[in-house]
């Protein structure tokens, strides 16, 4: 006689983040971290990838930067956008081929620092978000000094750090897992 299988529930929103987190995420342009025609816009844009390299059409991304000059937005009501405000914060949503755009400013990297936006990843079948960075390049001394691009390998840098578009936007992948997977940072 076989031992009777423990009964099995469905995943709620405690063991996996999606793919339902659309609900109560949304609000109006969401992806436009600065108006799109004020001045210093720029497109931030990538593709959410899994680790056979197939791109994810329900992730989620959210990015936090700093401001052209370097300053952190402090100002409450992110989620609100007025079509003057940079807000330093946005959310996006991956498309049928897993891409996803943010209107945004390039930051200026804080007390000599190398620039980057701060990037959180949501996907089906992760148990947790995942924490990483999209560093900009162009700064080759502050990317240099940077200690966490110093503590990683060439191959494990080059996943943190976007490459430039012909239209002066900013272009940057990333792969959950497998080879080229991003680097992630425990928090």
């Amino acid at each position: 006689m076989s031992a009777v299988p423990p009964k099995t529930h469905r995943a709620t929103p405690g063991q996996t983040v999606g793919p339902f987190f659309a609900y109560g995420l949304e609000f109006p342009k969401q992806h436009q971290v600065a108006f799109p025609h004020s001045p210093g816009a720029i497109v931030l844009g990538g593709t959410i990838l899994d680790g056979a390299g197939a791109p994810i059409p329900d992730a989620l991304i959210e990015i936090f930067g700093a401001d052209a000059d370097g300053s952190v937005p402090r100002a409450r009501g992110a989620l609100r956008r007025d079509d003057h405000t940079f807000t330093g914060f946005g959310r996006a949503f991956t498309d049928d081929e897993g891409h996803f755009e943010f209107w945004t400013r390039e930051p200026a990297g804080i007390g000599g620092r190398a620039a980057f936006y701060a990037a959180i990843v949501f996907a089906r079948g992760l148990p947790d978000k995942l924490h990483t960075r999209i560093y900009v390049p162009g700064d080759a001394a502050a990317l240099a000094a940077d200690p966490l691009l110093t503590s990683l390998t060439p191959q494990e840098r080059a996943t943190v750090v976007a490459t430039r578009t012909a239209d002066g936007g900013l272009r940057h992948d990333i792969r959950l897992q497998g080879e080229n997977e991003t680097v992630f940072l425990a928090f």
